[in-house]
């Protein structure tokens, strides 16, 4: 059976995020959060409308030039980690450096480990780590290179209850220390108690 005329995923969307604001997007699953975060991102682009992520337009943009506005600027965290399987966790958190050709990749990433709790799993193939464990690594390799904006898509998703409120305070201390612009795609209301400011889709729609 056909599909009858366009889908439209997303409509009257319009909205700015400050510098150094943590942002928290909710709403149920389906309600277009997902696809918001990947507009912001530059992952997609929209169909109408207008996205500005640092400065920069991006539906005037192909994908290598969206990467390089990118580079070394924008941090993500993915509910699923997203690892390179068979490296260590240091070797995770370096790869973004020298990708970036950051000097004194080895350091930076053993100290941004630490931050996050992790000084005694640095040479662990990350295969070996708990969910909590890999996505404290997933968050040292987003904030590694020192992010002016983090992406989070649904960070907790796979996490119990328990190890995901730790990893949601991780997510804004960090926040808190480095000033980088946090924007959190959630369906858990209780994540909202830290953020600046709260966004609630539904049905494609931001409704409060």
């Amino acid at each position: 059976m056909a599909a009858e005329g366009p889908l439209t995923i997303l409509q009257d969307i319009e909205f700015n995020v400050k510098s150094g604001e943590a942002l928290v997007i909710t709403g149920e699953s389906g309600s277009g959060k997902t696809t918001l975060l990947g507009l912001m991102a530059g992952l997609d682009i929209a169909t109408r409308g207008e996205v500005v992520l640092l400065g920069e337009t991006l539906s005037d943009k192909n994908e290598e030039q969206r990467a390089a506005i990118r580079n070394g600027r924008v941090g993500f965290v993915f509910q699923s980690f997203h690892l390179v399987s068979g490296a260590t966790a240091l070797q995770n958190v370096m790869l973004p450096l020298e990708l970036a050709g950051r000097q004194k990749a080895s350091q930076i990433a053993e100290q941004v480990l630490v931050n996050v709790g992790l000084s005694h799993r640095l040479n662990t193939a990350v295969e070996l780590l708990s969910g909590g464990e890999q996505q404290r690594v997933a968050i040292a390799r987003a904030y590694a290179v020192e992010p002016v904006i983090l992406f989070a898509d649904e960070p907790t998703g796979n996490l119990d209850t328990r190890t995901g409120i730790q990893i949601s305070e991780l997510l804004f201390d960090l926040r808190d220390q480095s000033g980088t612009s946090l924007i959190l795609v959630t369906h858990e209301e209780r994540l909202t108690e830290r953020a600046d400011r709260q966004i609630k889709m539904d049905q494609g729609r931001i409704v409060s």
